[in-house]
């Protein structure tokens, strides 16, 4: 009896030295996976001025490594959950470059990110839209068509089309100086050879269809449809405030039906003052075709009213020119 009251004893003080080190193990793990979980995400990035590029994580890091395309001069590198990549002289407005960074985080997680960014353009034209094509009929595709009312660069402005979606824009322009008066035609659809961007002096460079040599010609490669008589058009700048914005509708009774899209983007544009929500409100697009297009009355102050805007008469497009003034009846 004595003998097993002992190793009861002993037993029981060693099962619980086990179920502490068990305890303390089950700690660490739970340790090891939360770093897991926090390492860094790449949260974004913003070109805070004509030197300084912000590039945002979901935690502190510091980078491992930096390689930009084109190849540049960098001065500094900030550390922490906002790095700051600062150049020794002011980048092109609206400059394309590719960075390709390896950062890390004090748990020695890694990531690697390679984004495109457009460096700050602080120098972006007053611009408005002016005339939209919303039918296809080959080699006659679909176009937007601008003015420029005040000088600038275009570089980083994008254009959204609400029907394709509001994550991704289906156009960011390259920079490109403009002057007061110049009509800029984007072409959606690139369906002949010989259709190339204007973005230099030359305005005859581009062939294709509806080309003019007295405007500027820009083309978005490929053969899609990208917009549609029920649609939102939004200029943005680089701190996402709206430049333009139009709102097309071809049956107002409808409204946007399920196109959430589209009705946040009618939201958006009436949060920022650009134009009304309200489906009513939008350009009546029912009757546009291929030669009928919607056109800004160019005889009275740009505005975003629905009433500053008309159908033209058939065979009434003019892209790259002066509005067509008779309206469709």
């Amino acid at each position: 009896m004595k003998k097993n009251c002992f190793y009861h004893l002993f037993i029981i003080p060693v099962l619980l030295a086990f179920t502490v080190c068990s305890c303390s193990t089950e700690g660490n793990i739970q340790q090891i996976l939360r770093t897991s979980v926090e390492a860094p995400v790449f949260l974004g990035h913003h070109p805070a001025s004509s030197t300084e590029i912000i590039f945002k994580f979901s935690v502190p890091v510091r980078v491992s490594s930096l390689h930009l395309d084109p190849a540049m001069d960098v001065k500094s590198i900030s550390e922490g959950s906002e790095l700051i990549v600062t150049f020794p002289k002011p980048l092109e407005a609206g400059k394309k470059i590719i960075a390709d960074i390896v950062v890390e985080d004090s748990g020695r997680n890694s990531l690697n990110v390679i984004i495109p960014f457009r460096a700050r353009n602080d120098r972006m034209p007053v611009i408005v839209f002016n005339e939209l094509r919303t039918e296809n009929t080959k080699p006659k595709a679909e176009f937007v068509e601008f003015y420029i009312l005040e000088p600038g660069n275009l570089g980083a402005m994008r254009l959204f089309i609400a029907s394709n979606s509001l994550s991704k824009p289906v156009y960011e322009f390259p920079p490109i100086e403009v002057k007061a008066g110049e009509y800029i035609v984007l072409h959606l659809r690139t369906t002949e050879e010989g259709c190339v961007d204007e973005t230099g002096d030359d305005l005859s460079l581009s062939g294709g269809t509806e080309a003019q040599k007295d405007a500027r010609d820009l083309w978005i490669p490929g053969n899609t449809k990208l917009l549609r008589k029920t649609d939102a058009l939004l200029l943005l700048d680089q701190d996402d405030r709206i430049i333009d914005g139009v709102l097309l509708c071809e049956n107002p009774e409808a409204g946007w039906g399920n196109k959430k899209d589209i009705s946040e983007a009618a939201e958006l544009l009436s949060r920022q003052r650009v134009w009304k929500s309200d489906p009513a409100a939008a350009i009546f697009t029912k009757n546009t075709t291929n030669t009928r297009t919607i056109c800004r009355d160019e005889t009275i102050p740009a505005g975003q009213e629905a009433e500053s805007w008309y159908i033209t008469a058939t065979s009434g497009a003019t892209p790259g020119k002066q509005n067509n003034v008779k309206r469709y009846q």
